[in-house]
């Protein structure tokens, strides 16, 4: 049965409506990114077996374009429909981060660099540079690849601080395997960095690891 045929309160933008977005099912919702469905399949049921397929909506958000666009209903256009979408969702949560001071508003950050690293294959280490009231003034990916204390060049973290005229830094990076416990080279790089900071008079605030959970905060550990 078409979803045109549902009763109102059964069909999902019209459920979205009066609802919130928050009370529909994960095919729900990417059955209304979708907006039509299969010759005898609803955007529902299509939804559905996009999610089975993929195992998860988390995977078919962080699929590559050749991955996504193996499956039945969708194509280049749906996957730059839904990379616009994401990027939009995550400049709304940097304007977020920007309003105020960052360690005030420890939950904002967090999301934000989730957004950013979470879902990415390989590791990324990126610094948001902050100024002496603590107000986020821009987020940059500096290096890619196995981070370790040779990898990571405290003259080019300086560099990129002194262009933005930081006076404080938020380090972070990801673990792709999920699991956003410390390890002893991360334990090192940071020692490295805040000590090589220090000399240029530029403070580091913290150094969080992305993984699949809630990043990992050195400074809450008592780790700076």
């Amino acid at each position: 049965m078409p979803i045109t045929d549902w009763p109102a309160a059964e069909r999902p933008r019209e459920k979205l409506l009066l609802q919130g977005a928050a009370a529909l099912s994960d095919a729900e919702l990417l059955a209304i990114f979708l907006r039509t469905g299969l010759p005898g399949r609803s955007a529902v049921d299509l939804a559905r077996d996009l999610l089975h397929g993929f195992g998860s909506l988390r995977a078919l958000l962080q699929a590559d374009q050749a991955g996504f666009c193996s499956h039945a209903g969708l194509g280049p256009a749906k996957f730059a429909q839904l990379q616009a979408v994401m990027e939009m969702g995550r400049r709304h949560l940097f304007e977020d981060i920007k309003r105020g001071d960052a360690l005030t508003s420890p939950g904002a950050v967090r999301n934000f660099l989730r957004s950013k690293l979470m879902a990415l294959p390989h590791e990324v280490f990126a610094c948001l540079y902050l100024d002496n009231q603590h107000r986020v003034i821009a987020f940059e990916e500096l290096f890619r690849g196995t981070l370790d204390s040779a990898s990571v060049y405290p003259r080019e973290v300086i560099k990129r601080a002194l262009s933005h005229n930081a006076a404080a830094l938020i380090l972070t990076h990801n673990h792709p395997s999920g699991v956003a416990e410390p390890s002893q080279a991360d334990l090192q790089l940071t020692r490295r960095l805040k000590e090589s900071l220090a000399l240029v008079d530029i403070r580091v605030l913290d150094h969080l690891v992305v993984g699949d959970g809630d990043p990992v905060s050195f400074a809450e550990r008592g780790l700076l």
